[in-house]
């Protein structure tokens, strides 16, 4: 019967997505939803983009091993990453009209760093898209009971939704995720609900995981702690927001006070409801001690489904299900759309500059296509933790491409070759620090990296010759103008193009 559900409602999820796909005639309509999404539906995808997998199963896993502090990354990094994004870029960007975030590297500092930081948000994506795969697997072995293997899961799911994120663009995410965040918000609440009750209530879970430690956020007085929880603190905190997802929320609001405030309250909304998650999963410590004492040793992971199978009544089955596959499917379609436009506006679209927006719009969708089989394969072989995936991604945007956008938007001084010597620096180091440090350095690689690529920011300016030149750039774009020829044919009528 919980197959049945989960079936019926995923083909409705989909229909609703091709159905939106009707809406979709060029690049802007495919890539940032014309710019027409209003405040509710921005406040819904930034909220549902980020409630994936990693909230619903990884987060939790992780509170139960390490507690509170072992979190820090996600929600509390994540969630203010939103809040950051909302309060101090989303009005530079909204009001500078670009299609994807690559072009402001581009319009800021050159061809050079749009490549460099364009195939560094591309790769990061590998990780979050296939913490969403791996779990489409997993959820869809759980409900038919052992009947679909997790294998078999990931490419029922990611063909799916590759179905509506092809035709649909931003306008099929954007209406999936608007359902699929009130399915989560009544699934999480009515499950929290049901598990309360057979945990004794909330005050007796809370007072539990506080008299074991659970709670506390802040790590021991030891040096080298304290540098590894700010580590995990800025790398999604930070790392997250040089991203084409985040940045087509932005892009996507009618106007710039629904992109700012779209995305505060979208962040504060995920910041409350991923602590569902986390008390529904310790919570379980009460009622199945002994299926979590197994699991914890096996698959963490595993906790909050085995608990809603076997204790859960019927309904509430349904909910909790229903509320992850809405979860994954929004943070999957999102993930999956924006690394593919990114590269085919700023990687493939200049090396074929005579194409027309029907034929971008085409390879867009080719691309999709291509990354969507990428992604699934590296699922499929991926070792590490649905948490651990989802963290490891933003790595290498903190390091290569967060300084450059921070000094672009805020330091009048900031030069193109300041940008290329941080993105240098801070991959050089960032490696280097793995390669020598084994599996834990005193300083975290991406702590290092993002120090040297601010090292290299600052010293790559202070070379003079380009600097009153940038600095004419700089003034142009944070009022809202480029270049006429930025875009070319493909991208007349996107309402971008200012002739000085």
């Amino acid at each position: 019967m919980l197959l049945w559900f989960v079936i019926v409602y995923w083909l409705i999820s989909v229909a609703i997505g091709l159905f939106a796909a009707t809406r979709v005639h060029n690049t802007k309509d495919f890539a940032v939803a014309g710019r027409h999404l209003p405040f509710y539906m921005v406040t819904a995808t930034v909220f549902a983009t980020w409630f994936g997998s990693e909230t619903v199963l990884g987060i939790p896993a992780t509170f139960l091993n390490e507690g509170l502090h072992g979190v820090v990354a996600d929600p509390f990094g994540s969630s203010m990453c939103l809040i950051l994004v909302g309060l101090f870029f989303a009005a530079p960007l909204y009001r500078m009209n670009l299609l994807t975030i690559g072009d402001f590297y581009k319009k800021r500092y050159g061809r050079g760093v749009e490549v460099l930081t364009t195939l560094a948000i591309v790769v990061s994506y590998l990780g979050w898209v296939g913490a969403q795969i791996s779990a489409l697997g997993l959820v869809f072995n759980v409900v038919s009971g052992g009947e679909i293997s997790k294998l078999a899961g990931m490419w029922i799911g990611s063909l799916t939704i590759l179905v509506y994120t092809l035709y649909g663009g931003m306008w099929a995410v954007a209406v999936t995720d608007f359902l699929q965040m009130i399915i989560i918000v009544i699934g999480m609440l009515w499950i929290g609900g049901e598990v309360s009750g057979m945990a004794g209530g909330v005050g007796v879970v809370v007072d539990h995981a506080m008299n074991n430690g659970k709670l506390s956020f802040l790590p021991p007085a030891d040096p080298k702690e304290v540098i590894a929880f700010i580590a995990a603190a800025v790398t999604m905190m930070l790392g997250s927001i040089p991203q084409q997802d985040v940045f087509q929320r932005v892009q996507s609001a009618k106007s710039e006070k629904i992109a700012v405030w779209g995305s505060v309250l979208g962040g504060g909304l995920y910041f409350v409801f991923a602590f569902v998650p986390m008390f529904l999963a310790y919570s379980a410590t009460l009622i199945d001690p002994d299926m979590v004492a197994r699991l914890i040793k096996s698959d963490s992971q595993m906790i909050l489904p085995e608990l809603v199978l076997t204790k859960a009544p019927l309904v509430a089955q349904i909910l909790f299900f229903g509320a992850l596959l809405s979860a994954i499917k929004s943070c999957a379609s999102a993930t999956l759309l924006a690394p593919s436009v990114t590269f085919t506006e700023n990687i493939l679209r200049p090396a074929l500059p005579h194409l027309t927006d029907r034929k971008l719009l085409f390879w867009m969708r080719v691309v999709t296509f291509i990354f969507t089989l990428l992604v699934t394969f590296y699922a499929m072989y991926s070792k590490a933790s649905i948490f651990k995936m989802v963290e490891n991604a933003y790595q290498i945007t903190l390091v290569s491409a967060f300084v450059p956008l921070v000094c672009g938007l805020y330091w009048r001084r900031a030069t193109n070759q300041g940008a290329l010597l941080a993105i240098f620096l801070g991959i050089s180091v960032w490696l280097a620090v793995h390669l020598a440090g084994g599996d834990d350095p005193y300083v975290p690689a991406q702590l290092a990296g993002l120090i040297a690529s601010a090292v290299g920011m600052v010293l790559g300016s202070l070379v003079k010759q380009f600097v009153h030149h940038d600095i004419h750039v700089h003034d142009r774009l944070r009022r809202g103008h480029h270049a006429a020829d930025s875009h070319g044919v493909a991208h007349e009528g996107i309402g971008a193009i200012h002739r000085h």
